[in-house]
């Protein structure tokens, strides 16, 4: 039966009435006590908000030492790059002939040769 008096009134109703009707009940959510009765809504989205905050913070700093990682690394392939380059020109005979000239050292001019011992000596 109220649900009946409800809907005939609602229907007996002008459009003026029924945008005051809508504006004061959007006044009654934003007043205090439709504050104190959304509390639980507006901490858990407060703590959304919070989380959703600190995970950005946290993907920027890990993008930040990702690309720190990466500048240290391409500086490293250089220098690994820069080392293997000097150690194969160091390998090199002409180079070791070089490096050996400057402590005294010189090639040998006669081939090797092989030293063979009688087994009958013994």
């Amino acid at each position: 039966m109220n649900q009946e008096k409800s809907a005939t009134e609602k229907q007996s109703l002008t459009p003026v009435q029924i945008v005051r009707g809508d504006w004061k009940a959007f006044v009654d959510k934003i007043s205090y006590k439709g504050l104190l009765g959304n509390m639980p809504f507006i901490s858990f989205l407060a703590v959304i908000c919070i989380l959703y905050i600190s995970n950005n913070h946290f993907a920027v700093q890990v993008q930040r030492e990702m690309n720190a990682q990466n500048k240290k690394l391409k500086e490293l392939r250089w220098k690994n790059m820069d080392i293997k380059s000097q150690l194969m020109s160091k390998q090199m005979e002409s180079q070791m002939i070089k490096d050996a000239a400057l402590i005294g050292l010189k090639p040998l001019t006669i081939p090797t040769s092989k030293i063979v011992m009688d087994s009958f000596n013994k």
